[in-house]
């Protein structure tokens, strides 16, 4: 078992796997907050199965799904610490600690899902990925989360005015919080887990997610109005604790790194599939989706831009990953 030297509150989790010789499977814990069959929890999971099998058996992969470890923030300072050894999380909550994975997450970065892999598979990823080294972290992969767009309780969005004074919610990040804001409505972080009542009770008027996540989640149970803007084309990020890494020879660390990126086509043809089933169901339950022009709110970004793109580095980032073709 990897650097269990720190205890914290879900340590009794993984009582059971630390009985066993020096000889035993060693179990690399991984969390998710998405639920079991969700793309990336699978993509995860196929991950452990190339792992168990480039290593005959010696590591295996075990993925708590579901939010089991804590929500995204938590989650990642446990990885630091090396409580958890592999953690999938949206590349928002990074924004406050590597400074690049902000560039991504800003609205219409991307032309498409397309451009997006296309880009993130390249040099720019590998240098993105790289970034987290000296944040007790070590990038492995970086996985899908389509687009985003909003959706809401109360009407159909077809422009930018009708936004205005709605409140949102966005996960844990300043960029969100800009972006909904510079909309004209009302930037309101939450916690995932805590959505789905905020929208039944009336806490918030809507939130932001792409098809499978506003599905899996039932979020379309009470969100009746979507609104195709897809604002943003973040991708997720695969990472490991460096903690952990480090307890690795090297060529278990390059088994790994290969497993993860291995990952990444299982990921996205599981992706592709849940985002069209994931369209129909919810559409088939009664919602009703928009269109809109987005260049409003394109135009309405600038200042986001200009607060984010604050280092020569940083533009110089912005600019390689809209120039890519």
């Amino acid at each position: 078992m990897l650097h269990l030297s720190k205890l914290t509150a879900v340590t009794f989790v993984f009582g059971s796997l630390l009985v066993g010789s020096a000889n035993a499977e060693a179990v690399l814990r991984s969390s998710d907050t998405h639920p079991d069959g969700y793309p990336t929890v699978e993509a995860v999971k196929y991950m452990g199965e190339l792992i168990k099998q480039r290593t005959n058996g010696r590591y295996s992969v075990e993925v708590y799904h579901s939010a089991q470890l804590g929500e995204e923030k938590d989650t990642i300072e446990q990885t630091q610490t090396g409580v958890i050894d592999l953690n999938r999380v949206s590349m928002g909550p990074f924004n406050g600690i590597v400074p690049q994975t902000a560039v991504p997450s800003l609205p219409y970065m991307f032309r498409s899902v397309e451009h997006m892999r296309h880009v993130m598979d390249g040099p720019i990823g590998d240098e993105i990925l790289k970034a987290f080294e000296t944040h007790d972290l070590v990038g492995l992969a970086f996985y899908d989360s389509g687009a985003r767009s909003f959706y809401n309780t109360k009407k159909d969005i077809t422009s930018m005015a009708d936004m205005k004074g709605m409140k949102f919610r966005v996960i844990q990040s300043d960029v969100f919080v800009d972006m909904v804001n510079a909309l004209g409505a009302n930037a309101t972080p939450m916690a995932y887990g805590e959505v789905y009542s905020a929208l039944q009770t009336g806490v918030i008027d809507g939130a932001e997610n792409n098809w499978p996540s506003f599905e899996s989640a039932k979020h379309f149970e009470v969100a009746k109005h979507y609104t195709l803007d897809q604002h943003q084309i973040v991708p997720e990020v695969l990472v490991m604790s460096k903690a952990s890494w480090d307890k690795l020879a090297p060529e278990d660390q390059a088994i790994v790194r290969q497993a993860a990126k291995d990952s990444v086509v299982k990921m996205r043809e599981l992706w592709d599939a849940q985002e069209k089933k994931s369209r129909d169901i919810v559409e088939k339950a009664g919602v009703k989706v928009s269109e809109i022009d987005k260049q409003p709110l394109i135009d309405a970004m600038k200042p986001v831009y200009e607060k984010y793109l604050s280092t020569p580095e940083l533009k110089d980032l912005a600019a390689r990953i809209q120039a890519t073709k």
